[in-house]
């Protein structure tokens, strides 16, 4: 529905539900009130003077966010952390004397940004795993269906369906790894200040050093994390946010691979993308099967990949302990990656499950090219009955040029075999010649690749994660 106000396409048109709630406001405030809970919780266990009541009345309102009134105090107060400081407060006036004690606005800020992505990547994983399914249930279907491959998009040595597939289904598994990585390494900030020294803490505590440490220990497990970082300026290092950027960057990487392959062999009419009963090609053209998802892919990797520059420009331009032309650009960059990259692999998923493969026109290029490949099996043939090498591969480069110019100059059909068969030299009929154009002959270990390759890397994965692999895949907007 029309408005008279920007919405962005990645929340109108792209990015799944699921996603578009990780990065809302109320995501976001929440999570930032949990983390209020969290050091209040620890300052209370470590002896700081906090009641029982203070941290039930905060729990109480973690998700009724006054939006109108934390608007209004971030208009006075030119500050969104103490604008819902004072909102929390509100909600929770026995506890607004505690709220945020000895933390700083990187404390909700950072550590929110660190779940957030977290939880983002967790998303991710599903739906790589998704994707990777569809993907070996197609390369396991056609593993034995010989076709064309292709160098500089120019015919070449023959290959199976199944067997491209399976390149398109490793691209996904090293992203896959790279996604538990980060997964598995990320740490909160912690509490660290100002200037990353605890001083304020410090001051809290007496001086007592173990016991800030515990605070922190005790805000990373209450959070789910395993710790937090060893040392910070007021923020975590932005080179996490890039190295994050840079795992979904593969992702789309792999994808716009994946999609461009299939727009070349959309063109060639062998596979195409799933194309629906009432679905348009063109407004102008009704004849025309256009590969809109898979454009959609590369136009959406073309924004991600261009997008981690941000996190790259802005991590290496930090200043000393904190500086604040992170704050604006993170707000943006990371967000809509995450959203990019999330409607990248719902098109892919609905993609990889829908491929459509015609074996006739996929037999038929291979025909107009392999008796071409077939040359050094024809001349081996000759040889065997008497031939003389040297003359027969003169022979066959000669045939060659002409059958191509057949081809090329008047539009006929390769007429090689028929060339061979009738030079004398070679001493073949055409049908002892189109014994040896049986394409099986040509596809060298393909299908037992495809077979290896699921069997050892890929089925072991899946099982794994089964009942992440039950749930119903995303359905696509548009």
């Amino acid at each position: 529905m029309a408005t008279n106000r920007y919405e962005s396409p990645l929340s109108s048109r792209y990015a799944s539900d699921e996603m578009l709630y990780l990065f809302s406001a109320d995501k976001k405030f929440s999570t930032w009130r949990k983390l209020w809970v969290a050091l209040a919780r620890a300052e209370k266990a470590l002896g700081l003077p906090i009641t029982d009541e203070q941290i039930a009345e905060m729990e109480a309102h973690i998700y009724d966010i006054d939006y109108g009134y934390a608007a209004e105090m971030e208009k006075q107060l030119r500050h969104d952390v103490m604008a819902h400081v004072h909102a929390f407060g509100k909600a929770a006036p026995k506890a607004m004397p505690i709220i945020h004690l000895g933390a700083t606005s990187c404390y909700v800020g950072d550590n929110t940004d660190i779940i957030l992505m977290r939880e983002g990547l967790q998303i991710i994983r599903k739906k790589l795993l998704q994707a990777i399914k569809h993907l070996a249930e197609f390369a396991d279907r056609y593993k034995d269906l010989p076709t064309l491959g292709f160098t500089h998009f120019q015919p070449a040595q023959l290959t199976t369906v199944g067997k491209r597939a399976t390149l398109w289904i490793y691209d996904l598994l090293t992203d896959l790894d790279e996604v538990e990585y980060r997964i598995s390494t990320l740490r909160l900030l912690g509490s660290k200040g100002t200037t990353g020294t605890q001083a304020s803490f410090m001051e809290l505590f007496d001086g007592d050093h173990e016991k800030i440490r515990k605070m922190e220990e005790m805000i990373a497990e209450e959070m789910g994390f395993s710790g937090v970082v060893p040392v910070s300026g007021q923020t975590y290092s932005r080179k996490i946010d890039s190295f994050v950027l840079n795992t979904l960057s593969g992702i789309a990487q792999s994808a716009s691979k994946f999609a461009t392959d299939m727009r070349l062999l959309s063109h060639l009419k062998e596979c195409e993308e799933p194309f629906e009963e009432k679905q348009i090609g063109s407004s102008a053209m009704p004849y025309k099967r256009n590969p809109m998802r898979c454009e959609r892919i590369c136009a959406l990797a073309r924004y991600v990949l261009v997008d981690t520059m941000n996190a790259s420009v802005t991590a290496s331009t930090q200043w000393l302990e904190r500086t604040l032309d992170d704050s604006a650009n993170k707000r943006i960059a990371i967000p809509e990656a995450f959203l990019a990259v999330d409607a990248i692999l719902n098109i892919y998923i609905n993609v990889a499950s829908g491929i459509k493969v015609y074996p006739k026109v996929i037999e038929r290029h291979i025909r107009d090219e392999l008796p071409f490949m077939a040359t050094e099996n024809i001349m081996m043939a000759a040889v065997k009955r008497g031939g003389d090498r040297q003359k027969l591969h003169e022979a066959i480069r000669v045939h060659s040029v002409a059958a191509g110019s057949v081809v090329k100059e008047h539009g006929a059909k390769n007429d090689l075999i028929k060339r061979i068969a009738a030079d004398p030299l070679f001493g073949l009929t055409e049908e002892e010649i189109e014994a040896e154009l049986d394409p099986k002959l040509f596809i060298g270990r393909a299908p037992e690749q495809v077979t290896e390759f699921l069997e050892r890397d890929v089925y072991p994965r899946l099982r794994a994660n089964a009942g992440i692999l039950d749930e119903k895949p995303p359905e696509l907007k548009v």
